[in-house]
């Protein structure tokens, strides 16, 4: 069986996830990067309910020029501020599978600069 990213990435994200979970004191930040944009959700997984969301194709974000790491430490502002306005100050950080390097660095670098804790 030839190497697949995509296999890689989900094996990875599978043993994230029996690590960390979401609760409504503590909720899960998870990052989704594609190949031209970033998004990020903030989950309470007992409640299975999204409590924020921010991505680079917000209208605010979409309007600035710069490169995907620069939207990614937009998008990671963003979030922190919906959070925060919800009353969400702490958070566990989902990488996804993704390496904590470049935009998904930048993002969570952000986010905390904005006030997350984690």
């Amino acid at each position: 069986m030839a190497f697949d990213k995509k296999i890689r990435r989900q094996k990875i994200k599978e043993n994230i996830r029996k690590k960390i979970s979401g609760t409504s004191e503590m909720p899960r930040m998870s990052v989704y990067r594609s190949n031209k944009q970033i998004s990020v959700q903030i989950i309470d997984d007992v409640a299975q309910t999204t409590l924020a969301a921010a991505s680079s194709l917000n209208k605010e974000i979409a309007e600035f020029k710069g490169n995907k790491t620069q939207q990614a430490d937009k998008v990671g502002e963003l979030v922190a501020r919906l959070a925060l306005e919800k009353g969400i100050t702490q958070v566990v950080f989902d990488r996804n599978g993704y390496l904590y390097h470049g935009r998904v660095k930048a993002l969570a670098e952000a986010a905390r600069k904005g006030g997350l804790k984690f």
